[in-house]
């Protein structure tokens, strides 16, 4: 099935969150954190690097625009122990070199008090040293990579999303569990993302395996890999895609007559993103007439945050109130509830820092709680770990916008450790209170 220019050129609008590895990174001398750079009696300034413009835009600018309907949800109920957040969203177009530039602007020029959400492997890596440096507290950058779990480099640098590795351990062994016997076949991004999902994979799939094949993100031709996926007779394929990839993936398997099981990682499982994508790519195509929601019937995706598809939780009944009152009037994604989680959890941290706010007290509340939020899976945020979420629970998404959870949160480690069941439980939305 081949999609016009102005296709192919959409499918570049989902640049990965964490694309290539970190770069090298120098310790840093001790910064003084008893400082209180950003705060006044009334407000909180906090900053974030996010691609409001360029390619990247149409896919990730909902994770600011998440996070702010929060922040305003939050600064009408009297903000944070009586202080308002001024949340500063600076557009790098998704590119290094000014991640660099605003990210100087908010630490220089706007004086933010930390950090946070800070989007993209490529770009926020080059901001790292920097960031720990100026002794800025750097919270949740949103990417898997394992460059935000490195305290003794990066000791002000905190995770957020649920290790790549881990994520895929607990998929492979559901395929393992589940498609005994079946052939897999394997598609993923050349990063990182790639790397650290097949080290996951592997340990329970690796004797299955009929097919590894990547993709490089600005190029999106995949006839090739899907055609050597159908002929190597891969009956599950697992996708370590970004969405716009996922979705090219989806339509040029359908344009061979190859059908089979996708399981999608969570980078790429945004199913309201997923149909936008569909539905613009098969635009003046064969497939025109097929709903968008027809390519993604029984699709199996690992998740760790609430989802909009489940209209009975709680937190996605929350969230929804929140956007319908403080969004910009478009539907709510995943993708916007990616921000809107990071955002109750910092509020978190906040309100856990005392109205006696400096860095410090921020640092110090990261390490000293169990965190209990938005996610059913347990978080990491110690003085030893920074891992964020440290697991994922299995979906089956179903045409008409149900899902069903077929396999309840697990936990595991990186190596060869095992994939437990957790107890834990999210937090209730109706026990938010960002007062003392």
């Amino acid at each position: 099935m081949k999609k016009q220019a102005g296709a192919i050129a959409l499918a570049l609008t989902l640049t990965a969150t964490a694309c290539t590895g970190a770069g090298e990174v120098a310790e840093s001398d001790a910064a003084d954190l008893d400082v209180s750079t950003g705060v006044t009696d009334d407000s909180i300034i906090i900053g974030t690097h996010q691609p409001l413009t360029g390619p990247a835009a149409p896919g990730y600018m909902s994770i600011s625009l998440g996070a702010r309907a929060v922040f305003d949800h939050v600064n009408a109920q009297g903000g944070v122990n009586g202080r308002t957040i001024d949340y500063r969203v600076e557009d790098d177009v998704y590119d290094p070199a000014q991640t660099i530039d605003v990210t100087r602007q908010l630490v220089i020029e706007d004086e933010i008090f930390a950090m946070m959400g800070g989007l993209g492997t490529p770009t926020h890596s080059g901001v790292l040293d920097y960031l720990n440096d100026e002794g800025v507290p750097d919270v949740f950058p949103s990417s898997g990579a394992l460059a935000w779990n490195n305290p003794e480099e990066h000791p002000l640098t905190y995770g957020w999303q649920t290790d790549y590795t881990k994520e895929a351990k607990i998929q492979g062994q559901y395929i393992a569990d589940n498609f005994e016997g079946q052939a897999v076949g394997y598609l993923f991004q050349n990063d990182d993302v790639g790397e650290d999902s097949q080290a996951g994979l592997d340990q329970y799939l690796a004797d299955t395996v009929v097919a590894r094949e990547h993709y490089e993100s600005e190029v999106t031709d995949l006839s090739a890999q899907l055609s050597s996926l159908k002929d190597a007779e891969a009956e599950v394929v697992v996708c370590s895609c970004i969405p716009a990839f996922v979705a090219l993936a989806m339509l040029e398997a359908a344009s061979i007559g190859y059908e089979p099981q996708w399981v999608l990682s969570s980078i790429g499982g945004d199913t309201a993103t997923l149909q936008a994508l569909l539905a613009n790519f098969t635009k003046d195509t064969d497939a025109e007439d097929v709903p968008a929601d027809a390519f993604l019937d029984g699709v199996l995706i690992t998740s760790y945050m609430p989802r909009v598809e489940d209209q009975e939780d709680e937190w996605s009944q929350f969230f929804n109130a929140v956007w319908e009152e403080y969004g910009d009037g478009g539907p709510l994604t995943n993708t916007h509830v990616f921000g809107m989680t990071q955002a109750v959890m910092f509020s978190q941290v906040l309100k856990s820092a005392g109205e006696d706010l400096t860095r410090q007290s921020l640092i110090d509340a990261l390490h000293t709680q169990e965190w209990q939020g938005p996610s059913p899976v347990p978080f990491s945020s110690t003085e030893d770990d920074r891992g964020g979420h440290q697991g994922v629970y299995v979906l089956r998404y179903n045409a008409g916008g149900e899902i069903e959870m077929v396999q309840d949160p697990m936990v595991t480690d990186r190596e060869g450790g095992p994939i437990e069941a957790t107890d834990y439980k999210p937090l209730p939305p109706t026990e938010l209170d960002f007062h003392d």
